[in-house]
């Protein structure tokens, strides 16, 4: 997910399908990837919102997420030669977290969900405001045969999380006990959907895709059958203190382009032994050499709440910068996301200083997650 601001050619900001619905329930929105989101909500906000996940259910609009259908033969093989994660280490109704990098740099332009339909048919769910460039280069790249498909605004997407969202989810007939990353097709009062066994904040949780035009009939059906556990609307604040909390990377922030998946700790999410991806030859060498600094957590020792931007120190040399930074709802103390020089080898557990508007405050190296979901 990555918040920036609007394109300068845009002449205004997009809005969800559910605008409105948001609008009524006393939501503040914000900008947000060029389009106008909900930030919180009223009679709750962002703690509330961000509680109501972690021990129950609530339900995100990410509906700004990107959405892009390849199709054609060898569709999913000349997805896998672009984008960094195996594809064929996952079979149809299978889900895959992944990277654009750059083939030069090896700069992450964007983290993607990649959905494997088919051989010939992939579709992917990158952020907002990276959409229309990761379409640009798919299709660039793109053999004859292979179509590329921008969807951006065509989808909804509905996230339900929490460890009730299989209760939930199950009282309107949609299915829950598939396996983690994988898809199912399902129907809703007559709207075909797609239910995945994915989400942002580590608790149980599954997202849904379906046709925009049918957005405000399912999230009321979704409020309708969530009365008895208290579903609550959730905006992106809560979103961001929740995989905070997981140390999950924020693109624009602790993935970009000048960022690397080694340097970023999404190595993980890299089919290394693949004869193609955009960005291999150099992300090869940066691994074999060890990147010059890494992402790493940290915990507030002192009464703190880092935020991005913040130096690092450890003594009086400055060791790397905060990426991400909040306080955490869960644990009631700040937590960060920071990238931190490789050369002093430092460990988890070492202390040390971030500059705090002036005042340097202690905090502890700490591998995330920060706190442990209620339900996995």
């Amino acid at each position: 997910m990555t918040e920036v601001t609007p394109d300068a050619a845009e002449t205004r900001l997009r809005r969800s399908p559910l605008h409105e619905r948001h609008a009524a329930a006393g939501a503040k929105f914000a900008p947000f990837g060029g389009w106008e989101m909900p930030l919180e909500y009223a009679g709750g906000g962002v703690l509330k919102e961000h509680t109501a996940v972690r021990t129950g259910v609530g339900v995100f609009d990410v509906s700004h997420l990107g959405k892009a259908r390849i199709t054609g033969p060898g569709a999913a093989s000349f997805v896998n030669a672009c984008l960094t994660n195996d594809l064929g280490r996952i079979a149809p109704g299978k889900a895959q977290y992944t990277l654009c990098c750059d083939d030069a740099t090896g700069g992450v332009v964007d983290d993607i969900i990649a959905y494997l339909h088919a051989d010939d048919h992939v579709f992917l769910i990158p952020n907002a405001a990276n959409t229309a460039e990761v379409v640009r280069r798919l299709r660039a790249a793109a053999p004859a045969g292979v179509d590329v498909t921008d969807e951006h605004e065509a989808y909804a997407v509905l996230a339900v999380q929490g460890p009730r969202s299989a209760e939930l989810l199950g009282r309107l007939g949609l299915p829950t006990d598939h396996d983690y990353m994988s898809f199912s097709a399902a129907t809703l009062d007559g709207v075909e959907l797609t239910v995945c066994r994915t989400g942002y904040t580590g608790e149980l949780g599954y997202e849904l895709v379906l046709p925009a035009e049918h957005a405000v009939a399912v999230w009321d059906a979704l409020f309708a059958a969530g009365e008895a556990d208290e579903l609550r609307a959730c905006g992106l604040a809560a979103r961001d203190t929740l995989r905070t909390e997981m140390g999950y990377p924020l693109h624009g922030q602790d993935l970009s382009p000048e960022i690397t998946p080694v340097q970023g700790r999404s190595g993980w999410a890299v089919g290394w032994d693949k004869p193609a991806f955009w960005g291999r030859d150099v992300l090869l060498a940066e691994k074999a050499a060890g990147p010059r600094r890494t992402l790493r957590g940290l915990e507030a020792v002192d009464r703190a709440i880092p935020r991005p931007g913040m130096a690092v120190y450890a003594g009086d040399t400055q060791v790397g910068t905060i990426t991400s930074g909040t306080f955490s709802p869960t644990k009631k103390q700040g937590i960060a996301l920071a990238l931190i020089d490789t050369a002093p080898k430092l460990a988890d557990g070492d202390t040390l200083e971030v500059d705090i508007r002036g005042r340097r405050a202690h905090m502890r190296l700490q591998r995330p997650p920060f706190v442990q979901p209620s339900v996995r």
